[in-house]
């Protein structure tokens, strides 16, 4: 019913930018927040950054001043702007969507597959 699609990934130095894009769609009466979380090997799944549907984010604390996120209300899609990587960056970061199927129905979060950030040093 509802896909979410992750891409952008990739391998960059440290230091560098990488630029990460989340789109969903299928049957969507509405979107509500989006996230992004991420996984390093042998760790559990942390949030990184959340956007509500009016804009409205929040960063945990290590990464904050480095990456951005921000979303296309139009295009169902959620970006994440990281800069000044750092090798504990690395991760398969994960996009998730609160979704609406249908005015009446329950919000529903929608993961995507992931998409693998390998900072090297």
């Amino acid at each position: 019913q509802v896909q979410v699609v992750e891409s952008g990934g990739g391998l960059v130095q440290a230091g560098g930018s990488l630029r990460l894009s989340c789109a969903a769609s299928g049957r969507i009466n509405s979107l509500a927040a989006m996230a992004w979380y991420r996984q390093a090997p042998g760790k559990q799944r942390d949030l990184v950054a959340t956007i509500t549907s009016d804009g409205s984010t929040n960063y945990v604390d290590s990464v904050k001043g480095r990456f951005t996120i921000s979303r296309d209300n139009a295009k169902n899609t959620v970006y994440l702007q990281m800069n000044s990587l750092k090798p504990e960056d690395t991760a398969v970061y994960y996009c998730s969507a609160d979704v609406k199927t249908r005015l009446a129905a329950p919000t529903y979060t929608y993961w995507g597959q992931g998409t693998q950030v390998t900072v090297s040093s």
